[in-house]
């Protein structure tokens, strides 16, 4: 695999993932670049040189196995392991993403919810109890935990991860909104769902004839 993959390239991948289960799913075993970009509205040079990044795939007249190169793409994004979650936060966004059916089905596992608000404390989210945030580092310290889900107010955000950063917690996926500062070795994704709503105005305001 190549040293340097472009971003514009990672973030594509997980539809890559996506579109070559959904075609395992129908009974789909191989498939060209040029059928797999007009799926995915991408020009079968786009797909080719994604894919070649990772290595040389695919065989001029016979296209990609599917169940192989889907395989790989998921042992690239290492989905092919399992992740162990905490959610920081038993909000609207921290419950949905408990409650998310799709996570655990590629390896994503939450293991516990934690809040500071006494009301919520105890509360059953799915089969787990709410636990009290000031339990946090205890459990850390006692359990293997790979990314912390930040489902918290703006206010408190920033410092938590810090906190959770030291306890020795490299994996962010944050829905505050605000672009956390880690160090270098922290993987963060930030979600930012007005932006989401923005873009989407912006297209629809484009888009009419």
């Amino acid at each position: 695999m190549a040293g340097y993959i472009s971003e514009a390239v990672i973030k594509r991948l997980p539809a890559y993932y996506r579109h070559l289960k959904e075609l395992e799913a129908e009974g789909v075993t191989q498939i060209s670049s040029k059928g797999l970009g007009e799926r995915m509205d991408f020009t079968a040079s786009q797909v080719r040189q994604d894919i070649n990044c990772f290595g040389g795939f695919g065989r001029q007249g016979y296209g990609y196995s599917v169940s192989e190169l889907r395989e790989h793409i998921g042992h690239i994004m290492g989905v092919d392991e399992r992740h162990r979650m905490i959610i920081l936060g038993a909000g609207n966004i921290g419950r949905a993403v408990a409650l998310a059916d799709s996570f655990p089905q590629n390896g994503f596992v939450t293991a516990a919810i934690f809040d500071s608000d006494p009301h919520k404390i105890g509360m059953q989210v799915d089969a787990m109890a709410v636990q009290d945030i000031a339990e946090l580092k205890r459990y850390v310290e006692e359990n293997a935990v790979d990314i912390a889900v930040l489902a918290l107010p703006v206010s408190c955000a920033q410092q938590l991860a810090h906190e959770v950063y030291d306890y020795g917690i490299r994996g962010f996926w944050n829905f505050a909104p605000l672009d956390l500062k880690l160090p270098k070795d922290a993987a963060v994704v930030n979600v930012h769902l007005d932006e989401g709503l923005e873009v989407l105005s912006f297209r629809m305001k484009h888009s009419q004839p």
